[in-house]
């Protein structure tokens, strides 16, 4: 400064130019230094470092370049250059420095912040990001780390410690406490989700309270966010999980197997017990060959010891339609490729009702992915469906208008006739 002063005094000029013109000179030549650190740190330093990153066989360091953490750290070079300069301008040395250490406290909490979201994308890297998320308690380090760096900023400013700044908080600890309420709520609850294993990113979870169900694909510190099989996208209350039900499907899509629960009503007037020609097209039947042959024996054996008159279908024991509808239904699923063999099936009849007799299936497939899933149990029912007339049986069906025009018409021939 003096320098440049004394330069500017040897063309005989005023002392009050003199201080104007040497303080803009000051200020060009500290913003042209300010202008080539900043190119020498982002042109030449940023750029080595980034080939250093490229080049080398760790992933880790690569997100922490992609996040711009380095980018961010290079705009500390010219606000640290200014604070050692403020020296050179008494009048506003105070301010400059308060400014100056301002931008730094900023660009610091800018770079943590950068750290924090490469951190979390590394973590996310893992697959154990998947049963144990860390966005939500990254987002609570972040509140933690603005509140903190507030505190700094303003107690730089007004040139107070800021522990008297903290200790004034403890009045507005109410007032906080209300504001970040939901975070607080979210924090605890994820904090229980968590060590419960209660939801992981990619679960299928269905909550009807808020019209959910499909896959997780995101869970933050306030809400999980959850991507429904219409594509449409429903955010729940981080706390909601805790407190309200919720289904997670986690253990069908480990087990392998997705369920089969449906009923095929049958006409219980179509019941009856079977005749020796029905048991001999019943003998035909792949799955029912051995059956039928086993059990006629059987049962001809049991009337035969206990001298059961067998002329009355009432006496002694005989196979029904419905019986042996029900077997080859087993029989059918046993062999069929695409059941889980080694869960749970059943082919039962249940309480007989209005709509006739439902007699339903319980089984598993053996492929989760939903459309392949809906294929098998299709496949299924349309041959029950085919095949029930083949055991003398009608499924139940409400009268049609279909129905009501053909009693109509053999009322009329009838009449006719």
């Amino acid at each position: 400064m003096g320098f440049i002063k004394k330069q500017l005094d040897d063309y005989g000029m005023t002392e009050q130019a003199i201080g104007y013109l040497s303080n803009i000179t000051m200020i060009i030549l500290i913003a042209l230094v300010c202008i080539l650190a900043n190119f020498i740190t982002k042109k030449i330093v940023l750029k080595t470092i980034i080939h250093i990153v490229n080049n080398n066989r760790f992933t880790w360091d690569n997100i922490i370049v992609e996040k711009k953490v380095f980018h961010k750290l290079s705009h500390i070079v010219p606000a640290i250059i200014i604070y050692n300069s403020a020296s050179m301008f008494p009048a506003y040395q105070t301010l400059i420095e308060k400014a100056a250490v301002t931008y730094i406290i900023i660009v610091t909490i800018a770079v943590f912040n950068a750290l924090l979201n490469a951190f979390e994308a590394i973590y996310r890297s893992f697959e154990v990001s998947k049963i144990r998320p860390i966005k939500g308690y990254i987002q609570v380090i972040k509140i933690v780390l603005f509140i903190i760096g507030g505190i700094v900023v303003i107690s730089n400013l007004i040139g107070q410690n800021p522990l008297i700044i903290l200790s004034g908080l403890g009045a507005l600890s109410a007032v906080l406490m209300l504001i970040f309420k939901d975070s607080i709520l979210g924090l605890v609850a994820g904090v229980q989700l968590s060590s419960n294993d209660m939801v992981r990113v990619g679960d299928w979870i269905e909550m009807p309270k808020y019209n959910a169900d499909g896959d997780v694909i995101d869970i933050t510190l306030n809400t999980v966010k959850v991507m429904n099989f219409d594509k449409t996208i429903t955010m729940i209350p981080s706390y909601a999980l805790i407190s309200d039900s919720f289904k997670n499907w986690r253990g069908m899509q480990a087990s392998g197997g997705r369920r089969i629960k449906r009923s095929v009503y049958i006409d219980t007037n179509s019941i009856t017990f079977c005749t020796e020609e029905m048991l001999e097209q019943f003998q035909r039947i792949h799955y029912l060959t051995e059956y039928i042959t086993t059990r006629v024996e059987e049962i001809k054996a049991y009337n035969l010891k206990h001298q059961i008159n067998t002329e009355s279908k009432v006496n002694g024991r005989h196979l029904t339609n419905i019986g042996v509808f029900r077997v080859y239904i087993q029989q059918y699923l046993r062999n069929h490729p695409k059941i889980h063999q080694n869960m749970t099936l059943i082919v039962r009849q249940l309480a007989p009702g209005e709509n006739g007799l439902p007699l339903e299936i319980y089984a598993f497939a053996n492929d989760i992915n939903w459309g392949v899933y809906e294929s098998i149990q299709a496949d299924i029912f349309d041959h029950i469906f085919a095949v029930a007339p083949k055991f003398g049986l009608r499924p139940f069906q409400n009268p049609t208008g279909y129905d009501i025009a053909r009693i109509k018409e053999s009322a009329e021939y009838a009449r006719e006739h």
